[in-house]
């Protein structure tokens, strides 16, 4: 079996599926041009569990646009106080999913991987809506339209769905940095 076809028996088993607002050309779930898998993430952004949210890179297209899914589960750690007994995703953790993934398409458009003495943060936020809760057994994915590149900092555009509803959407900020040769907090 190919991995093609192995990706689409598992989006079927996942129940994953085209939506109204996919493009024809883009079933979600299956892999497109510049996809990536968590370890290729991991190659990518400096975050590990329980902070490294991106689970999967559906298609990215340097200096242009970026999809990636992030699956919610139950044991999502935050979801042990926010709410108890009624679980909803906080909006600044939709917010750090947008922002990893954002992250991910700098680098990819930056033509590099994050070194020692560098990293790309997260330096701003504009136009920030939370339309609808997510919750447990949602999959989120998320669109980054990349807008400007300017003296070192990307601005973009990302919106978050959970089938095919908008559920967030921000204008995001972001910049690779030199950290210096030494680690002022070790």
């Amino acid at each position: 079996m190919s991995e093609q076809s192995a990706d689409r028996a598992r989006s079927s088993q996942m129940g994953i599926s085209r939506t109204d607002e996919t493009p024809p050309d883009q079933v979600i779930g299956e892999a497109g041009e510049g996809s990536m898998d968590i370890g290729e993430i991991m190659r990518f952004l400096p975050h590990r569990y329980p902070f490294l949210l991106i689970d999967r890179v559906l298609t990215c297209v340097p200096n242009a646009h970026l999809r990636a899914v992030k699956n919610v589960t139950f044991n999502e750690p935050f979801f042990l106080g926010h709410f108890p007994g009624r679980p909803v995703m906080p909006g600044v953790m939709i917010l750090e999913v947008m922002a990893q993934a954002t992250g991910i398409l700098a680098m990819r458009s930056l033509e590099q991987l994050p070194s020692a003495n560098s990293l790309y943060y997260f330096v701003g936020i504009d136009k920030s809506r939370f339309r609808q809760p997510v919750v447990p057994g949602d999959q989120l994915l998320v669109d980054i339209t990349q807008k400007r590149y300017s003296r070192g900092v990307v601005k973009a555009d990302a919106v978050a769905r959970v089938d095919g509803k908008t559920v967030a959407e921000a204008a995001l900020m972001g910049a690779l940095r030199d950290t210096g040769t030494t680690d002022r907090h070790a």
